[in-house]
């Protein structure tokens, strides 16, 4: 019972956040460096800093991420990182041989005013970036936005110092797909590939943070999209961008800076919003839906149907980054579901409006918040219980002190283990999904049940 003195009365707070449903920037800035294929994150600020962020995303993923510092000190801490920084491309050219260095900046360095693009093009001058390699950089401080906001920083920075026009273009599609799991970018080129559309997925961690045990040490694994690649996007005759915060701004800039068109879609979790990409991608490759899709399609709208009869009007509780909600929402609403608590961290009035676009229809209130955080959750829960919560693992505490059953999805997992291998995009992942969903639920009522309704069968 440790958060027994949660109080059910709501009050207003204006300055005070207790118990986050969000971490800060640099973490998605990290995250999203890693799909680059030869690339060392680098995080300008105090060791701490880095520290932080990268054990956050080595208790997700259960493997090893790294990543370099500019390890300031007092002196740094007041004059300016600059020489640090310039030191450690030095270093980490000389050492690691990285093909990119994605710096990403911290509270502390943000504070001083250290500019990323002057200390790089110094370095430049300088001599310290080798011939054919390249250091990027994103202005990502943790008193703003979040991990979320972070990762979409860094994406855009992707696009701002490799995306090339050349005039000639050359048939494939980019897909930016947001802040989804390895096995998610997997599954989305999968369905791409089977949809018949040449792609190029940025950022890729697939194969970066769910590679292989080979007994081979890889100071950087065979995934991540590479830089030729990078550069290419520029030329690709289209955009799909999976998530409106994660990916909508480096979209938009692809097409303002080479003039590629680009289509801001909902992430594919769920029925429609997978729908919805498939049909983007069967428009851009001109083609009709493969049948090996409708089939996957299909096995979903079964699984539907069979188990309605456990989903209809259960209550849920619902917390997480606000690109993945929106389309969780919408799913469970086709389930008949009722998602009556939905709180995210990351601020934005667009997605309130959203999720209030998409229950509208339901016969209940809806508890809408963005830049909340799970003591306003567990509030809401206090005054109108759900059957179902759905999160981050922070939301166990939630889920044991009311006793609910509870689905882990989103960031950070920390006490499960494999969500880096199983989708939950697509049809496929939609079948994942309600696996997961229902297999709580069906466990409760077989904990719940008196002896003359517990049955064998369900």
């Amino acid at each position: 019972m440790l958060l027994r003195h949660t109080p059910k009365e709501v009050a207003e707070r204006k300055a005070l956040t207790i118990n986050p449903a969000k971490t800060c920037q640099p973490i998605g800035a990290m995250y999203a460096a890693l799909g680059i294929h030869g690339c060392l994150p680098h995080s300008h600020g105090s060791q701490g800093c880095c520290a932080y962020h990268r054990s956050a995303l080595t208790r997700h993923y259960k493997e090893p991420v790294s990543a370099a510092t500019s390890s300031f000190t007092e002196g740094a801490s007041v004059f300016g990182g600059q020489a640090n920084l310039l030191q450690a491309i030095e270093n980490i050219f000389t050492v690691y041989e990285p093909d990119v260095i994605a710096v990403h900046t911290t509270c502390l360095s943000e504070t001083i005013g250290d500019d990323l693009k002057q200390i790089a093009d110094k370095a430049q001058k300088e001599g310290k970036i080798p011939a054919g390699k390249h250091v990027i950089g994103a202005s990502t401080p943790s008193y703003v936005g979040s991990h979320v906001t972070g990762f979409s920083a860094m994406v855009k920075s992707m696009v701002a110092a490799f995306s090339e026009k050349t005039g000639k273009k050359n048939g494939k599609v980019n897909i930016i797909p947001g802040w989804v799991e390895p096995a998610d970018m997997e599954e989305i080129k999968r369905l791409a590939t089977l949809v018949g559309v040449e792609h190029i997925l940025f950022p890729d961690t697939s194969g970066v943070l769910n590679g292989p045990l080979s007994g081979e040490y890889k100071m950087f694994p065979d995934g991540g999209t590479t830089v030729a690649d990078l550069k290419a996007t520029g030329d690709a005759m289209g955009t799909l961008a999976l998530g409106e915060l994660c990916s909508g701004d480096a979209a938009r800039l692809l097409d303002s800076q080479c003039k590629v068109p680009c289509k801001v879609l909902d992430m594919p979790f769920g029925l429609r919003a997978t729908d919805r990409f498939v049909d983007a991608l069967r428009i851009l490759a001109g083609v009709t839906v493969p049948d090996e899709v409708a089939l996957e399609r299909g096995q979903l709208v079964d699984l539907i149907s069979d188990m309605h009869q456990y989903f209809y009007h259960k209550k849920v509780a619902l917390v997480g980054d606000p690109d993945q909600l929106v389309s969780m929402v919408e799913f469970l609403v086709t389930l008949d579901m009722l998602p009556v608590h939905v709180v995210t961290g990351t601020p934005g009035k667009a997605f309130e409006r959203r999720i209030k676009e998409l229950t509208a229809g339901l016969p209940c209130e809806v508890n809408v918040r963005a830049g909340g955080d799970m003591f306003l959750l567990h509030q809401w829960i206090k005054n109108e219980p759900v059957d179902l919560l759905i999160g981050n693992t922070y939301c166990k505490y939630m889920a044991r002190d009311e006793d609910i059953p509870f689905v882990r999805w989103g960031f950070p997992i920390l006490d499960r283990q494999g969500h880096q291998y199983f989708p939950t995009v697509g049809y496929k992942g939609g079948l994942r999904l309600l696996e997961k969903i229902l297999g709580v639920l069906l466990d409760r009522k077989d904990r719940d049940d008196p002896e003359q309704t517990f049955e064998l069968v369900l």
